[in-house]
C-alpha cells in the first residue's frame, strides 16, 4: 500500500502548507518550453509562493513539475488583459523582470512582502502592456559577456532573494553547522559563526565588505 508523506493525504498536506505559505505570487507570461514552466512551478514550491500565475501557456508542464503542481495554486488565464484586470482588481504590485527596459536592479529593488514577480516568455520577454504597469521594471546583475538569464535561473535567482531578505534560514537547518555552533565555546558570536562556517573552505571565498 502506497503511504502518504508525513502520514497525510494530499489535500491535508495542502491544507497545512497553506498556513505557512509566503504572500508572494509568481507570474509566468507565454512561455513555450513546458520544461521552463514546470521547473518554475517546483521551484515557486520550495519558496512556498501563494500562488503561481501561467499566462497563456500551454498546460503540458506536470512531467516537468515532477508533481509539485498539485500542492501548488496554479491558476491560468487566456489573455493580457485579463490578467492586467485581475491585476487592477485586486492591488497587485507588478515586479517585471526585463532586462532591456529595467529601471532598477534586483540589488536595490523593492520587492515587497506581497510581490507579484513575472518572467517572460523566451524570445521576446514580458509583454509590453504589462511592462507598462509594472510598478517596477527590474534586472538582474550579469558579470559575463552573455545577453540574458534562461527564464527559469532568473525565477529562482529573484525568488531567492526574496526570500532571503525575509527568511534567511529558510525552514532546513543544516545539521553540521548547528553542530559546530553546539560544540563551540563561544557559540552565538560573530568569532563562532566564522568557524562554524568557513569562508576559506573549498569553493567558497570571502566576502568582502561594503
Amino acid at each position: 500500500m502506497k503511504v502518504a508523506p508525513f502520514g497525510l493525504s494530499r489535500d491535508e498536506q495542502r491544507r497545512e502548507l497553506d498556513r505557512i505559505r509566503h504572500p508572494f505570487r509568481v507570474v509566468i507570461d507565454r512561455a513555450k518550453n513546458p520544461f521552463n514552466i514546470g521547473t518554475i512551478i517546483r521551484t515557486a514550491h520550495s519558496f512556498l509562493a501563494a500562488e503561481i500565475v501561467l499566462l497563456g501557456t500551454e498546460r503540458w508542464y506536470e512531467r516537468a513539475a515532477m508533481g509539485m503542481q498539485r500542492y501548488e495554486h496554479v491558476t491560468e488565464i487566456p489573455t493580457v488583459e485579463a490578467f492586467l484586470a485581475r491585476a487592477r482588481a485586486e492591488g497587485w504590485r507588478l515586479t517585471v523582470f526585463e532586462r532591456e527596459r529595467a529601471t532598477t536592479d534586483l540589488w536595490r529593488a523593492d520587492l515587497p512582502e506581497d510581490a507579484v514577480l513575472v518572467f517572460g516568455n523566451e524570445d521576446d520577454g514580458v509583454a509590453p502592456e504589462i511592462v507598462a504597469a509594472a510598478a517596477e521594471v527590474v534586472a538582474i546583475p550579469m558579470y559575463g559577456i552573455n545577453h540574458s538569464y534562461p527564464v527559469v535561473v532568473a525565477a529562482g535567482i529573484a525568488m531567492a532573494e526574496w526570500a532571503r531578505r525575509r527568511y534567511e534560514r529558510g525552514r532546513l537547518v543544516v545539521p553540521r553547522a548547528e553542530a559546530s555552533r553546539a560544540e563551540t565555546p563561544d557559540a552565538g558570536t560573530e568569532a563562532g559563526a566564522r568557524r562554524a562556517n568557513p569562508t576559506d573552505a573549498p569553493g567558497t571565498r570571502a566576502r568582502r565588505r561594503r
